[in-house]
Formats: C-alpha cells, structure tokens, sequence
C-alpha cells in the first residue's frame, strides 16, 4: 500500500519552472513506500574484474540493457527488527525468499534460548539455514534458491535530532560530527556519537534538500528548494558564503578536491561551478533542460579523453582538470562531461529518471533509477551497460562508492552493501518499508537517514 504524497509548499512553485511537474527525488522524499515490482538479485563478485565485451548487435546490446547473462538469485527479507525480537526466549521473527519469477518462500526464526556470551541461539524453520549469529548481525541462507544473505542490524539509533523525514545527512573527514537536513525545513549538526545536537543552521528558506562536510569537517555546503547555495562553520553555525544564480532548488551538491570550488545541480537544469573564496559562479558547466537530481565528480584515467576547453579556464578554477561530471538527469538521461573542457563524453538513456550517481574507480560509474535499476558503465565504453542490478521496483535514491564495492538504499527501505570479496549481500536492517534516503560512512561506521525519522548507525566490526 503507497502512503499519499505529502503536499508541497504552495511558495516553492515559486521556484519550480512553469508548468515542471515535481521531480522524481521530490515524489520519493514525500512518497516512503513506493509501489514495489519483482524482485531480482545480482552476484556481483566478479563485477569490477573486468568489463563486459563490447555488444556488436542491436539484439546483444538490448539483452544485455535488461539484465541478460548477469547472473542471480533469490533476495532473502528478514522481520526489521528482528535483533530485538530474537532476544527473548521462543521470539520469533519473520523472514522470507522471493526467487524471480516463483512463489515467496516464507519462514520463521525462533530464539531458543541466549547464551553465556549473550548470543541468542537461533533455530531456522524448514528450507533455511541460520549459518552464523553475532548479537548484531545473521547469516541466512536458503539453500534450494541458493540464496545466502547477512543481516546487520543498527547499533544505536538517533531520534531526537529531526521530528520529521530526514533527507539527507553527512559524517565529517574525523567521524566527530554529522550534519542533517530534514522534512521539517531545519539542518541540524550533532554529535556524531551520541547524536547529541551542537548546531542549528538557519538561513534557508523552505526545504534544504542536499548538505555535506568539506574535506577539513568544519566547513558544511548546503542547497535548498530557495534556489540557494550556502557554506556555513560548523564552529559557530554562520553562514558565511551564500550563492545565487539558479533560477531553481539545489538538488545535489559536490566539492572539488579541497573545496575551493563546489558544484550544484538544479532543478532548473543547469550544472554550476562555484569560486568559494569569491563567491561567484565560475560557469555554467551543463545547460540539460530538465533537473539535474544527482551531481559526482570524479578523477578520470588515462585513457579516458575529456577533450580540450575552447578557452583558457579561470585561474579561479582549482583541480577540474583531468576531472568528470556525471549529471543524474529526471529526463532518464545520464550525462558524462569533461569538468574543465566543458565537453561531451557521453550521454546514456536509461529506464526511468535518474535520481543519483557516483564514480567507483577511473573509469566505472554506477547511476540509480526511479524504477529501481541500478546501472553499472564503464565511460571507454558507455553505449552498454556492464551490468544492471534490480532488487525491486522501489526507486534508487542514494548510491555510495564503499570499500571494493558499494552501498545502495531505496525507497522500499532497503539498503544494502555489495562487496567484491563476498558472494552474499550485507543488508542494513531496522527501517519498516520507509525510504532510506542517504548513506553516509566513516571508517567502519554507516550511517543512514530515513522517512521514519530516525538516523541509524551500523558498526562493520559487528558482523
């Protein structure tokens, strides 16, 4: 069952380009439950080996644009807040398998009783198997599906920094402070330990959509539906540079190297590029005619030609060069472009709106979807994707380079961790269906932000 959409504010039609319906980041923020559609799951422990061969027929690069050859197996779902409910004598918890295009298994755990070291001993109904248990975290397998899934369940969760959705959050460089915006129209920074609140950012007007640390963790960057872009101190919680130019709300935001250039992405389109010490804007680096909902920058190989700038770049451009832009575009597009040439690399057409993007290496990138794909390219070869991931129709909102891999959430509540050395997924427990919206790391610590409210902090060493 979908919850409505929550109403927009009548004022950000003020900033909407006339006639734009809303985008689709801003239907799955007021949306937590999207519609849910089949569910696939990728191994992907031979993906960043090598890429796929090049397809050499139109037949060849449609089987592979639909996930053919890639192969998979059944997702495994457990009860969200399974650690709890196994913690008590003869709890039990749901769980479940969905092999594609089958009948839903269904099963049950059952607490047998908690051991000298505190960890529960846990017995699995027929046709799954508990392989290992930790306090934190279960290791299920379903052995005819030749399904194997480890579940890690939050170490401590914060509900008193925001009374409504959070949207988006971040960990600075040191793990010390987090910083978050939410529904109810507030950025707050906190004790990233305890989730106590240090500071209050007030300056917005309307929701801030996109906020993030620096690399030095004092200096936090901000956009918002007010079509502005601010850098606050983290110390003090002032404002001390704000942007304007977009004609739209900031959607995503990125940072150069050290921060003496930003970028921003809009909804009214345009792609910019930012001087911080002057506040100005350097540019407009992409004009795409429909939002931009995701914004990376990433350092390119070698081999990769980003082309040459028709003119001589600001000497207040600082490392944009040998640097991509990929832009996450609503109008299913997924644009790639040299950061100081200004030039086309690539433009992919994908399934649905692509809501967020991230570089993993020199030469791979993943793109998320609205309709739950996400898409792996290789820029030397963009025409056809490496491989595309589909657990569920819920639309991909946050995408995470991680270790030899990455983390992805979506809106159904999912979120997960795809490493190179595991042939299991690492599911992040805890949200009941709500969307989880971003996923922040530091060291061995994941943070995500959810509709529910509540920002959840998982520990690796838990596993």
């Amino acid at each position: 069952m979908c919850v409505p959409a929550r109403p927009l504010r009548r004022q950000l039609e003020l900033f909407r380009p006339s006639g734009k319906e809303p985008t689709s980041q801003e239907r799955a923020r007021g949306r937590g439950r999207e519609g849910k559609g089949p569910t696939a799951h990728f191994h992907w422990w031979s993906l960043f080996v090598a890429p796929a061969p090049r397809a050499t027929s139109g037949k060849e690069r449609k089987r592979r644009a639909s996930g053919g050859g890639v192969k998979m197996a059944a997702p495994l779902r457990i009860q969200s807040d399974w650690a709890q409910a196994l913690r008590k004598d003869e709890g039990e918890a749901w769980l479940s398998c969905h092999p594609p295009g089958k009948p839903t298994l269904y099963g049950s755990l059952t607490c047998q009783g908690i051991g000298l070291d505190g960890i529960p001993e846990i017995t699995a109904s027929e046709g799954f198997i508990v392989n290992e248990i930790n306090k934190k975290s279960i290791h299920i397998s379903c052995p005819k599906e030749n399904a194997s899934s480890k579940f890690l369940a939050p170490c401590t969760t914060f509900s008193r920094i925001h009374t409504k959705s959070i949207t988006c959050l971040d960990i600075s460089s040191g793990g010390g402070l987090g910083v978050s915006s939410s529904a109810d129209g507030s950025m707050k920074i906190w004790q990233a330990s305890n989730g106590e609140l240090r500071r209050v950012l007030e300056g917005h007007v309307f929701d801030v959509n996109c906020c993030r640390f620096f690399p030095s963790g004092l200096v936090v960057l901000s956009g918002g539906m007010d079509a502005q872009l601010k850098i606050w101190s983290a110390e003090d919680a002032s404002c001390v540079v704000t942007f304007k130019g977009h004609k739209g709300g900031i959607l995503d935001t990125a940072i150069v190297d050290r921060g003496r250039n930003v970028l921003s992405g809009s909804r009214d389109g345009t792609a910019r590029l930012w001087d911080c010490g002057r506040s100005a804007c350097l540019g407009v680096i992409a004009d795409c005619g429909a939002s931009i909902n995701g914004v990376a920058v990433g350092a390119a190989d070698n081999s990769i030609n980003l082309g040459s700038p028709e003119r001589m770049p600001s000497e207040r451009e600082v490392g944009t060069e040998s640097k991509m832009l990929l832009l996450a575009r609503e109008d299913k597009k997924l644009q790639c472009l040299g950061l100081q040439s200004r030039q086309p690399v690539f433009l992919f057409i994908g399934s649905e709106a692509f809501n967020c993007c991230t570089f993993l290496s020199g030469f791979l990138l993943l793109a998320g979807t609205q309709d739950g794909n996400i898409y792996q390219l290789d820029v030397r070869n963009p025409r056809a994707p490496v491989q595309i991931i589909r657990r569920s129709g819920a639309p991909v909102l946050s995408l995470l380079s991680f270790r030899d891999g990455f983390i992805a959430s979506q809106g159904d509540g999912s979120c997960f961790i795809v490493q190179q050395d595991l042939d299991y997924v690492i599911e992040l427990t805890g949200a009941d269906c709500d969307a989880v919206y971003k996923v922040a790391t530091w060291e061995k610590q994941i943070y995500t932000c959810c509709r529910d409210g509540l920002v959840r902090r998982y520990q690796l060493s838990d596993l």
